[in-house]
């Protein structure tokens, strides 16, 4: 009972850590502007690891791979920290590789999760009050996602229901290849520390 609370509250702060992480990365990419609140706690709580990794890993395509190797490392030590709670050895190579790649595949489902959540959000302040400070924020997020949905389907009755339907692509990429793809990593775990 202890291991499963100690379990949960490690995996909490290390992914409010890792999504702050990742946000951070994803404003960058996106140009979301950084004068707000969320940006500003993004920030606030990264910049120990970011700033003092960007003189070892350079920006690349204007990217802030300082970020994004934050978020890879933080979900990497998380999952290795949860493997030896559970008794997992992490002594050899491939246990290490393969936790490496679910690393990756942990980030793939935040980055889902942030953009559904910023749709959310989003499609919420256009219709509570479109002129909140945040509203700057979460449009530059979803942009990227919304526009080619909006140029596909109009408003019906002057609703815009893409939204909606950026939600339903979310889950099933949720669902198809990122569920998959964590999958075969836990049968690459138990292969490799199995006999």
């Amino acid at each position: 009972m202890l291991e499963l609370a100690l379990a949960f509250v490690i995996e909490t702060v290390f992914n409010i850590f890792i999504l702050s992480a990742l946000v951070r990365f994803w404003m960058q990419v996106l140009r979301a502007p950084a004068r707000n609140p969320l940006a500003q706690f993004t920030m606030a709580i990264t910049d120990f690891a970011v700033k003092p990794l960007r003189r070892i890993v350079p920006g690349f395509f204007k990217l802030d791979l300082a970020s994004f190797a934050v978020a890879w490392g933080a979900e990497f030590l998380l999952l290795a920290i949860l493997a030896l709670l559970k008794g997992v050895a992490l002594a050899n190579g491939p246990v290490l590789s393969i936790l490496l790649f679910f690393a990756l595949v942990k980030l793939a489902r935040l980055t889902v999760y942030i953009v559904m959540g910023a749709v959310f959000f989003q499609a919420l302040l256009t219709w509570v009050n479109p002129f909140h400070p945040v509203a700057p924020f979460f449009e530059a997020l979803t942009r990227p996602f919304l526009k080619p949905f909006q140029k596909a389907i109009p408003p019906i009755g002057g609703v815009d229901i893409t939204p909606v339907l950026v939600l339903i692509a979310c889950q099933l990429v949720l669902m198809l290849p990122v569920a998959w793809l964590e999958q075969q990593c836990v049968a690459a775990v138990a292969r490799a520390v199995l006999p």
